[in-house]
């Protein structure tokens, strides 16, 4: 009964638009309290959440997409992309995404895509010609390459929470990330299919080899990152660090890193940041509520009784995941849930690494849904459009974002195969 009272605690000053690490803290605090236990433990559970060294790549990570905004690299980016792609009919489209993967190797966050890649790229379809709808849909749909893509965030907090290899997890989201933006280039080649209006935006084929140039450095960073890591030459914490330094060498050969772009970017980062901690320390202490009310072998008993199949329970999970991602912060769910249905997964012979993944994409796409929908509301402040509009005009692009989701689900050797070809598995 104490359980479900802190569920609907919870439930209820979510729906009043209490932040959601209060809202989550408060009612835990309480149980504490209804227990005789001392409501400092319950704070002590939230801070030791934060206290641990594989989530300090988390600030890292983000200092990293925070610093290369700052410093222009999603226009270099987006700038080469559409110098390659000059030729091509519809060339704006096609380069929003590649231009999502390009930026996803140094940023790690949906919502540093969104803010940085958004403000060219939705500007460039709309003079092109190409629907707003249309524009602000594929633009919020490509950011969720990210957050897949190594350095993922969320690949850091899972990793943390399931005490498995980052690297190995970083290495198993290659394909799922690139197979995200196979499928919304798919879904952008058939609609320009049936918009044969639309036509190239020309780029000075002379200015190519500029292009290049100027984005060969800013391209080091995921070398360094990637190459660090599955090298075995650092950890990921460490990895982040050099990242950070590599971005701020960069700004000086730039010359455009000055005092006031480094401390706007230092506020950035505390801002993200800081809630992303909160929310994990929050996550915390209801793990312990959890924990105490035995709520896992509940739950397992109750699956084992409901089926024995891998897939089913695979299918079950994804639908709790979509129900969660929809209201409550992915990073909360990620640390709540994962000490709860991982050994569950991997008694049903699920690979953590492949359910790790399979978790990380659901959840981002909650990133795309109301009410929480934080990529929505990142691109209506970047566009200046009605957040209602946004998410009308992302609708179509669930559906390929889903389809990866189910092939990821079904066929678990496109996760492993990578990591396993490179000695993590």
């Amino acid at each position: 009964m104490e359980l479900l009272l802190v569920l609907l605690g919870i439930l209820a000053l979510i729906l009043l638009r209490v932040p959601v690490a209060f809202a989550i803290i408060g009612p835990c605090l309480a149980y504490y309290a209804i227990h005789g236990r001392a409501t400092g433990s319950g704070l002590k559970a939230v801070f030791d959440s934060v206290n641990s060294f594989p989530l300090l790549a988390v600030p890292l990570f983000i200092f990293v997409g925070v610093v290369a905004n700052r410093l222009g690299v999603a226009d270099r980016i987006f700038e080469f992309c559409l110098a390659a792609m000059s030729k091509v009919r519809g060339n704006l489209a096609y380069v929003n995404v590649a231009s999502s993967v390009g930026f996803a190797w140094m940023s790690g966050s949906a919502l540093a895509d969104a803010a940085g890649l958004g403000k060219v790229q939705v500007p460039a379809m709309l003079k092109a010609g190409y629907p707003a709808r249309f524009s602000m849909g594929l633009t919020a749909a490509s950011t969720l390459v990210s957050p897949v893509m190594p350095p993922s965030i969320p690949a850091v907090l899972f990793a943390a929470t399931a005490s498995i290899s980052t690297g190995a997890l970083f290495a198993a989201s290659i394909l799922p990330a690139l197979l995200i933006a196979l499928g919304l280039l798919v879904y952008v080649f058939i609609w320009l299919r049936r918009n044969p209006d639309i036509q190239s935006v020309p780029f000075d084929g002379a200015r190519l080899l500029t292009a290049t140039r100027r984005v060969l450095l800013p391209m080091g960073a995921p070398v360094i990152i990637l190459g660090g890591i599955i090298g075995g030459f650092f950890t990921p914490t460490e990895a982040a660090g050099i990242a950070a330094l590599y971005m701020l060498l960069l700004g000086l050969i730039f010359r455009s890193l000055t005092v006031r772009v480094l401390w706007e970017a230092a506020k950035e980062t505390v801002f993200l940041a800081g809630g992303i901690m909160i929310i994990i320390g929050a996550a915390g202490i209801l793990g312990q509520v959890l924990a105490r009310e035995r709520v896992a072998p509940m739950l397992a008993d109750a699956m084992t009784a409901l089926t024995d199949n891998p897939l089913v329970f695979l299918i079950i999970v994804n639908l709790l995941l979509i129900a969660l991602g929809a209201f409550i912060d992915a990073s909360a769910v990620i640390i709540v849930t994962v000490p709860v249905l991982l050994p569950l997964a991997v008694s049903y012979g699920v690979d953590p690494v492949h359910f790790g993944v399979v978790m990380i994409v659901n959840l981002m796409i909650g990133l795309l849904t109301p009410p929480v929908g934080a990529v929505l509301y990142v691109m209506s402040s970047v566009t200046g459009r009605p957040v209602e509009a946004v998410f009308r005009g992302v609708l179509p692009f669930l559906v390929p974002l889903v389809c990866v989701l189910v092939l990821l689900t079904f066929f678990p050797a496109i996760v492993t195969v990578v990591p396993t070809l490179l000695g993590f598995q």
